[in-house]
């Protein structure tokens, strides 16, 4: 059983004032993980905000347009000060807000730090333009990027005194991560392609004639695009499938919050398999009023219930 802390003393300004850096900027730019956060209670809802302010710095700098040598570098100070939170030498007064929240949250919750230097080293693969052979390969790349991820938020959710399996709570929250990046990679496949990146495996892409890459609104000539988009949703399906057995084994509003954000991107994931060449035209993504649809739902419990309801079936 992983147990997490539900209320939290009395904290300082300067590490109130660090929290609320960090929930702005989840806020701003998290989108899809700002609506299942939203149902935490305060004291996870800033963990997560936290996790997330620091992994969103990593990836900035992945993505920004420093040269190359200059991202390692700069990756290789953000471990560097990882390094000094897993330490607890940043002090409240540091004047590195993210840095603050970050050391607060590890002080309080048992979050496993390492993911984060998995997301490092996932970052600079992507630094070094790494493209993969097989979903084996990729699969480390995901693991690190979204794997990691999904542990790290474990460690903020804890898992229910008595819940069944749960020490495999962390290979679940791991492969739900994998699901997730896997949809993210799917609905990014033409800007991925524009910035010089593909994700997608190179012996899937070859399978169904896709070798060419995505780099227009139309598949490579004579490829079946809609084939190798619809094989890597059974995929990612499979795995959704996986990672949901987290949610019995958590409490209502954290399981309410995993339900939202995975969710979303399952239905984003039927709106790529109902038209997979809209990927190719542009960002695919959900209304608000759906994401705030899927987000009701996962409070009502009921893909808890669900998945509780099937994992007994098949262990009868």
């Amino acid at each position: 059983m992983i147990r997490t802390v539900e209320s939290e003393p009395h904290m300082s300004a300067p590490v109130l004032a660090a929290y609320g850096y960090c929930e702005a900027v989840t806020g701003q730019q998290a989108r899809n993980f700002a609506y299942g956060i939203r149902l935490l209670p305060t004291p996870k809802r800033r963990a997560m905000s936290a996790l997330y302010a620091f992994s969103r710095r990593v990836d900035d700098i992945g993505d920004g347009t420093l040269a190359p040598e200059v991202k390692a570098k700069r990756l290789e100070e953000t471990r560097a000060l990882l390094g000094r939170i897993r330490d607890r030498s940043v002090d409240e007064d540091d004047t590195d807000p993210v840095a603050v929240a970050l050391r607060h949250t590890a002080d309080h919750f048992p979050v496993p730090l390492d993911g984060l230097d998995e997301l490092i080293d996932g970052v600079l693969m992507d630094v070094r333009d790494e493209t993969y052979e097989t979903w084996d390969d990729l699969k480390v790349y995901c693991r690190c990027v979204a794997g990691a991820i999904g542990r790290l938020s474990l460690g903020v959710f804890g898992t229910e005194p008595g819940a069944r399996g749960a020490e495999r709570a962390p290979e679940y929250a791991d492969t739900l991560g994998l699901a997730l990046q896997l949809t993210n990679i799917l609905r990014d496949v033409r800007e991925d392609a524009e910035n010089g990146r593909t994700y997608l495996p190179a012996d899937d892409l070859a399978k169904f004639g896709c070798s060419a890459g995505f780099k227009g609104p139309r598949p490579p000539e004579g490829s079946d695009f809609a084939g190798l988009v619809h094989f890597e949703v059974r995929r990612a399906r499979a795995l959704f499938a996986e990672g949901y057995r987290l949610l019995p084994m958590l409490d209502r509003r954290s399981g309410a919050c995993v339900a939202a954000m995975a969710g979303i991107y399952r239905r984003l994931l039927d709106r790529i398999e109902r038209e997979p060449e809209a990927v190719l035209r542009g960002r695919v993504s959900l209304p608000g009023r759906e994401k705030a649809y899927v987000a009701v739902r996962g409070l009502s419990g009921l893909d808890a219930r669900h998945v509780s309801r099937r994992t007994v079936r098949r262990r009868a």
